[in-house]
């Protein structure tokens, strides 16, 4: 590995090139500006934010105030952007072994490793104080005790000493339903309890299914994804147990959360998709 602002790859990895990620195909970021949105990984961001605006609904039982979604949208994003700013940061290394990841801006030397901690770490006080602001503080501090499992459970600890790494560490991803209720109702109650176990329970089949393909990338890391190293069979059997817990979960929150039969429809037809 080279120090300081050189890369850690070979030149042909340098910004301008093109290499396959595990939610498709993207060119490495070719400006400063680009790299330091890369390091936010927007792509998870879309995903966490589109279980934060269903909640917000099903907690005001109607469309919440615009500047309030707002708000907490952009708090959301700065939150969860901090932390996947760190998990580069920390990861840094492991990025550098893994194909899939070799184009992120620490590993090709567009941002210095200091750069980006200091960056990340002003996202998290930001999204702290936009939470507050303007939705309340638990909110606030839902969203900053996500960055901290996210950051220092799962990256820091399991990614690399455990095969129920994305199982525990997923945890984090399903925080954003929690600040989604809580921004409305400063308050939490069995139905967002019920939200974050659904979430919670579609985060390894989804995972696993991408380890799946780069299960080369995983062991050429030393990372234990549970596709890197067991057989497939016996990830595919977690996958679909995983899977029926999800959509049994789905159906608990029937009478949690009092929902009409359109809902219910639909989470029972959703397994034959």
């Amino acid at each position: 590995m080279a120090v300081g602002s050189r890369p850690l790859v070979p030149s042909r990895l340098a910004p301008g090139g093109a290499l396959r990620r595990a939610h498709g195909t993207k060119r490495t970021p070719r400006t400063v500006v680009g790299a330091y949105v890369a390091l936010t990984k927007p792509r998870i961001i879309e995903l966490l934010l589109i279980t934060t605006i269903p909640t917000m609904v099903l907690a005001d039982r109607g469309w919440p105030s615009w500047t309030l979604v707002l708000w907490t949208l952009i708090g959301g994003t700065l939150a969860a952007g901090g932390a996947n700013a760190i998990n580069m940061y920390v990861d840094r290394d492991i990025d550098a072994l893994m194909k899939r990841t070799q184009d992120r801006p620490l590993v090709t030397g567009v941002i210095e490793p200091n750069h980006a901690l200091a960056f990340a770490l002003v996202l998290e006080v930001a999204a702290f104080a936009v939470l507050w602001w303007g939705a309340n503080l638990l909110s606030a501090l839902l969203a900053m005790s996500a960055a901290a499992f996210y950051v220092g459970i799962y990256t820091l600890w399991l990614k690399r000493t455990s095969r129920h790494n994305i199982v525990i560490g997923g945890a984090a991803g399903a925080v954003p339903v929690l600040v989604g209720w809580a921004a409305v109702t400063d308050s939490l109650g069995w139905a967002p309890v019920v939200l974050f176990i659904t979430i919670f329970l579609w985060t390894p089949p989804h995972f696993w299914a991408l380890a799946i393909r780069y299960a080369d990338d995983y062991r050429a890391a030393d990372v234990p994804m549970l596709p890197a190293v067991a057989p497939v069979s016996e990830a595919a059997r977690q996958m679909i147990g995983y899977t029926v817990a999800l959509v049994i979960s789905t159906l608990v929150l029937v009478p949690v959360a009092d929902l009409s039969w359109i809902y219910t429809s639909t989470a029972l037809s959703s397994p034959t998709v």
